[in-house]
């Protein structure tokens, strides 16, 4: 869940929203985490099988939008995210280290990733937790910083654009909040390698969501409160620079050292990243390989990694970190990965009333589902308000999809 956008995002919002309005929404955005990873708990629970969105849509709603949430998965939610974060972390490391060229280095660390996570289970599961344990630490250092040095009086600043309607911008502003939440849903991925897929899966989505939503109220308060929106602009310059909020407030702490932990601390923190998407996005394309979707070969054996996925997706990514179109393609991935898991949360309604094979969801995880669904189709309205490009892109990236699910709905091997 955990990548660099939580150190970007209140530099964005500060523009047009106040301290309060920020802390609210990722307050908001953790409460409406929460809300999708019960509702997805309980589908766990209904459909304890690995794929995520692919295996859930299909199974609780129609194999055409399973299918279109699987193809979403290959090409927008994992592949091009895990080439910006690989990117990304050759860029940071770069920035200290006097490394190479960034796309050579992040091709580097793609193929040794792919590799830990291909050669068999037991590495993968190292290699991730291990990244996970390391990122964990430096955003408790971080924290404990900021609460140890910094300002903690209410901030008193006021955005220089506030405009006229405070609902435009918090709408906004939240979807990029929920885009820094995604990822809450992972385990869904890979639910058949749990050991007890019905308990743990909902476990470690409630878990990990709440931890985060904490850690994230608690990064956003430190930045809030110690640097005003003049400051905060430079993540506008983020592309060039690849300098973050927290360099400013470790730069302001601890000087050209601090600033140099940040960059190493946001590298490994975007490797995390990189491998975490590594990890759980092959298991959909096995899904759907073994769905006769897509060739067999993906499928993988059991007790061991779908590895043809692992190298699929590698491969994938290291061919986009060379198009110039990586930038434009992520602009569009929020929207896409709130609309599937909102149909998810939506497939527990149709469920309840069409799949009496499948035990009645309970209501607490109606009211989750409810309240997840429809606030998605609030911030997917601002977004299609906000950015005209998108619906249209969005209806032709389905039309094209389901012209290929007509293609290939019979087993292809």
């Amino acid at each position: 869940m955990i990548g660099a956008g939580v150190f970007l995002g209140a530099g964005f919002m500060a523009q047009e929203q106040t301290a309060g309005s920020i802390l609210l929404a990722w307050c908001v955005g953790g409460i409406l985490a929460m809300a999708g990873a019960r509702a997805y708990a309980e589908v766990a629970l209904l459909i304890p099988r690995s794929g995520g969105e692919y295996r859930y849509l299909t199974e609780l709603l129609h194999p055409a939008v399973g299918y279109l949430a699987g193809w979403a998965s290959l090409l927008v939610g994992f592949a091009a995210p895990m080439a910006i974060s690989a990117y990304a972390a050759a860029a940071f490391a770069s920035a200290v280290l006097g490394a190479g060229d960034a796309r050579l280095v992040a091709s580097v660390l793609i193929v040794a990733l792919t590799f830990l996570h291909a050669v068999g289970l037991r590495a993968s599961k190292w290699t991730q937790n291990a990244l996970v344990v390391i990122k964990g630490f430096l955003i408790l250092a971080f924290v404990a910083l900021g609460l140890s040095f910094g300002d903690n009086r209410w901030p008193d600043w006021a955005p220089p654009s506030p405009g006229s309607s405070a609902a435009l911008p918090f709408a906004t502003g939240l979807l990029f909040v929920a885009y820094a939440f995604s990822g809450w849903n992972a385990a869904a991925y890979a639910a058949e390698e749990f050991e007890n897929p019905r308990r743990d899966v909902p476990r470690a989505m409630m878990i990990g969501c709440a931890l985060v939503g904490v850690a994230y109220l608690l990064v956003n308060w430190i930045l809030v409160s110690n640097l005003t929106p003049e400051r905060a602009r430079i993540v506008f310059e983020y592309e060039e620079a690849r300098v973050t909020l927290g360099h400013l407030v470790a730069q302001d702490f601890l000087g050209g050292v601090g600033s140099s932990a940040m960059s190493i601390g946001i590298a490994i923190v975007l490797a995390s990243s990189t491998s975490a998407m590594l990890l759980v996005g092959p298991r959909v394309y096995a899904e759907m390989a073994r769905d006769g979707f897509l060739p067999a070969a993906l499928r993988g054996e059991s007790g061991a990694p779908p590895r043809k996925s692992v190298v699929l997706q590698g491969l994938l990514a290291i061919a986009l970190l060379y198009l110039h179109t990586i930038g434009e393609l992520l602009s569009n991935v929020a929207g896409v990965l709130v609309l599937f898991s909102a149909l998810v949360a939506v497939g527990l309604f149709w469920a309840r009333r069409h799949r009496p094979d499948l035990p009645a969801p309970r209501p607490g995880a109606l009211i989750a589902a409810a309240v997840y669904a429809g606030s998605s189709a609030w911030m997917l309205f601002h977004a299609f308000a906000a950015q005209t490009g998108l619906l249209p892109w969005i209806g032709a990236a389905s039309a094209v999809g389901l012209a290929a699910y007509a293609l290939t709905r019979r087993p292809v091997g």
